[in-house]
């Protein structure tokens, strides 16, 4: 019988919990300090007690005694042919918790690094959504979090996942562009079809490797260890290891919870005997051997291609497998659309700070305590939630989120930062310019801010160009509108100078140096 690869994957991630009593904490401050900054929100933004008493407990009943046992059982088999290997994926804000309130965590995940039998992923530093709404910003987080695993652990990690799995072609792409081996995702149906999970795959016309997630033995650990109506209840090591050598398939990708081990099973349950005895039922069996995903891509090839396009998107949230555990109702559509929007001012106004609580409101787990599903995806996201309900979790957030946003535009103090702000704030529907050919036939194209102005003005039939310029609703618009006197009088005299391509090509060049002026 030909070997088999056994990956244990841990995803390892606390996040950032939002501060219930915001409101009152922010008049307390407002009697001590005349100016509070966006280094002082931190604090009031989110609940230091509870994290802090999240990570420690989670730390004593969880990371602590599942490290020990895991390093334990490395060295039991160090010097066999064999080893025991495992993976982790360690979230940035998950390490910048332990390193505030649990440091004997990451000194104990460093004893797992130096065995050089544990391969660490790379994954967004804020676990957050950012994937699927700009690319720059999702590069920027993947590359903050190599460089912290890389300075904390000495290695710079080859793989990668995305936040809870999320997959689709263009994350593909992206990550093969930074240079990642392989990238982790779900072996759901709805893309495999009659194929098996358990085989190496490659995305969609590209080189990077796919690992495919055995859902069903996966949450054999994760979610039914210890539920007593579960017809193979109770489940052991051995048991289990025989599962394993009796599946089909080259690869079995095994990727949970590491809060699994005492924190959603308590002691009293066996799970911390389960994870102990594993080791060594698996290698009992002489075809099964332990792997990280460096090893799986080293020993194997791709089978077949994984095509996900965007529209199908998929992740290991919930029994959908999608993106819904995210979003799917309009309170967190609402939010999610509100952190987005706000990229674009809190990257302008250049405040380190400020940019890190942006992201921090990213965390995705804020909109995952939104979700009102029922059944058994809406008893999990019940569960994680450390709110009463879907609906104080959104006015929570909102609340806090108003706060970030209105010290956010109130930062934009001097004529050249208000300037800064005109051009890219979004002006009233009301007030939106409207493309026309002529009077009475309308473009259908409209411009929100001067960005828009610009790709439109780069972009529109040369009919309408022509047709405001002479009537100067270019002029007027960007001076009573965006209030920018100066531009507005370099506009004028264009249009009133230049005809035809003349004519888009200076109005072309006046914004874009405009615009340099303004953000340079």
């Amino acid at each position: 019988m030909s070997s088999k690869a056994i990956v244990l994957m841990f995803e390892v991630h606390q996040p950032y919990r939002l501060q219930r009593n915001f409101s009152q904490l922010l008049i307390h401050l407002k009697s001590k300090k005349e100016k509070i900054t966006f280094n002082d929100l931190k604090e009031l933004y989110f609940d230091s007690y509870l994290n802090e008493y999240v990570i420690k407990r989670a730390a004593r009943n969880c990371y602590l005694p599942a490290n020990k046992i895991i390093l334990e059982e490395i060295d039991r088999f160090r010097y066999v042919n064999r080893k025991f290997k495992v993976t982790f994926s360690l979230s940035g804000v998950f390490i910048e918790q332990c390193e505030r309130w649990a440091p004997e965590v990451i000194e104990s995940f460093k004893q797992l690094a130096d065995t050089g039998m544990v391969e660490f992923l790379d994954q967004t530093f804020y676990h957050s959504l950012a994937s699927i709404f700009r690319e720059e910003e999702f590069i920027t987080q993947i590359k903050d979090h190599r460089e912290k695993i890389k300075e904390l652990f000495g290695v710079e990690p080859t793989n990668v996942e995305n936040t809870e799995f999320i997959y689709n072609n263009r994350i593909a792409k992206i990550f093969e562009k930074m240079g990642y081996h392989a990238v982790f995702t779900e072996g759901t149906e709805k893309i495999l079809g009659w194929r098996s999970p358990n085989f190496l795959y490659k995305a969609k016309n590209l080189n990077i490797r796919v690992l495919m997630r055995n859902y069903r033995l996966s949450d054999d650990i994760g979610f039914r260890f210890s539920a007593r109506w579960w017809s193979e209840y109770p489940l052991t090591a051995e048991k289990y290891s025989a599962w394993l050598a009796n599946t089909k398939g080259d690869i079995i990708n095994i990727c949970i919870d590491y809060e699994t081990f005492g924190e959603h099973f308590p002691r009293e349950t066996g799970i911390f005997n389960f994870l102990k005895w594993l080791p060594g039922e698996i290698l009992k069996w002489r075809h099964l051997t332990f792997m990280t995903p460096e090893d799986v891509i080293t020993n194997f090839s791709p089978i077949d291609e994984i095509d996900v396009p965007e529209n199908m998107t998929i992740s290991w949230a919930d029994i959908e497998r999608d993106l819904t555990a995210w979003l799917m109702n309009s309170m967190q559509y609402d939010a999610y659309n509100k952190i987005k929007n706000c990229e674009k001012y809190v990257k302008t106004l250049n405040d380190n700070n400020a940019l890190y609580l942006w992201r921090l409101l990213m965390i995705s787990d804020h909109l995952y305590y939104m979700n009102t599903k029922g059944g058994g995806p809406g008893d999990v996201h019940t569960y994680f939630s450390p709110y009463g309900s879907a609906l104080e979790a959104y006015s929570i957030y909102i609340n806090i989120f108003s706060d970030f946003f209105s010290r956010l535009i109130n930062s934009f103090e001097n004529r050249k930062m208000r300037l800064k702000l005109a051009w890219i704030k979004d002006v009233p529907t009301h007030l939106v310019f409207h493309f026309y050919y002529d009077k009475n036939r309308p473009l259908g194209w409209i411009a929100k801010n001067m960005e828009n102005f610009e790709w439109c003005i780069e972009h529109a039939p040369l009919e309408s160009i022509k047709y405001h310029a002479e009537k100067h609703h270019f002029t007027e618009w960007i001076n009573n509108v965006i209030g920018d006197k100066e531009l507005a009088d370099t506009i004028r005299k264009i249009s009133d100078n230049y005809r035809g391509e003349e004519l888009r090509k200076k109005l072309v060049n006046a914004i874009k140096n405009r615009k340099r002026m303004v953000f340079e």
